[in-house]
This record gives structure tokens, C-alpha cells and sequence, in this order.
């Protein structure tokens, strides 16, 4: 069954009946690749009902410093086709510590997974601790998997040739 799409507005509504141990992951999921697999994968293991946060393009953009390669409807129905996530919220531009933790608290998840040297990796802690949530790794750093570099590999010309 594919994976729902959801409003952050709603999540409480799609989650409120919901018993097993949920897994929440966030991500831009821009140029999905092997990393983002494997992870994903790892994190659903941890639980039965895996939710991931998706970044809004202003995200990238902002965080990124660069315009994402594919609009966040399009990563989110591309998220729907992987067999083991459950829902994808896609958000709205979150940019202070209150924001995450009001979508850690909405969602309330028993585990938040992350990968190493996940470099928000002690405000995720504090955020899952504030609703009983632990905090998982799940995954190395893939240092050589990234969007970026697959980004940077293409020339202009192939990109302009996929559009």
C-alpha cells in the first residue's frame, strides 16, 4: 500500500488511533539515492509506522544554498512509493528549535531516528525526550552519497536536457 500523504495539520487526526511504535525522520530527500534508502529502510526497522518530516523548498534553499532539483510534491510522491513509509508530511518552512519541537510533539513518535553526526542531533534529543521519545542511529554518514555531489556531477547542458 503506498504511503499517505498528509497535512501537517491533520497528523494528530491520521495518528491519534494509531498503536504501534511510530518512527519519525526528517529530510529533504531532494535527489533520492542509495543513502536515503538504506536509511530509511533502517529507521522503518526500528518500529511499525515510519514518518518522515519532508522539508519545504524554502528549506533548501535556505539551508541548502541551492534551488532543490525536484519540488517537494514531487519528493513526496516519490517518498509515497517506497513500500516501508507509512505517511509524509510535508512542512511548511520550520526555522526555530519551537517549531521542530511542536511537530516532535504533534507527531509524538516513540523513536526518532537519525543518521551519525547528525548535526541537529542534540536539539532532536532534547526534542524526542520531551515527549518520551529516543533518539536512534540508525545509519553511518554515506560521506560519498549526497545530493549535492550528484547534483554537482551533472553539467548544466544535462540538466537543462531533463527539464
Amino acid at each position: 500500500m503506498a504511503a499517505q500523504i498528509i497535512e501537517i495539520e491533520s497528523v494528530v487526526q491520521h495518528l491519534k488511533d494509531y498503536k504501534g511504535k511510530k518512527v519519525l525522520v526528517g529530510g529533504c530527500f531532494d535527489v533520492l539515492h542509495i543513502g536515503h534508502i538504506r536509511f530509511l529502510k533502517q529507521a522503518a526497522s526500528q518500529g511499525n509506522c515510519l514518518i518522515v518530516a519532508l522539508e519545504s523548498d524554502e528549506f533548501i534553499r535556505l539551508h541548502k544554498k541551492r534551488e532543490p532539483f525536484h519540488h517537494q510534491t514531487e519528493r513526496a510522491e516519490v517518498l509515497s512509493a517506497i513500500e516501508f513509509v507509512d505517511f509524509i508530511i510535508p512542512l511548511p518552512l520550520l526555522s526555530t528549535y519551537e517549531d521542530y519541537l511542536e511537530l516532535v510533539k504533534t507527531v509524538s513518535p516513540q523513536i526518532v531516528a537519525v543518521t551519525e553526526m547528525d548535526s541537529q542531533l542534540i536539539s532532536k534529543k532534547r526534542q524526542a525526550e520531551s515527549v518520551g521519545a529516543k533518539v536512534i542511529e540508525v545509519v553511518p554518514l554515506f560521506k560519498d552519497l549526497s545530493t549535492s555531489k550528484i547534483i554537482s556531477s551533472l553539467d548544466k547542458e544535462s540538466i537543462e536536457d531533463l527539464s
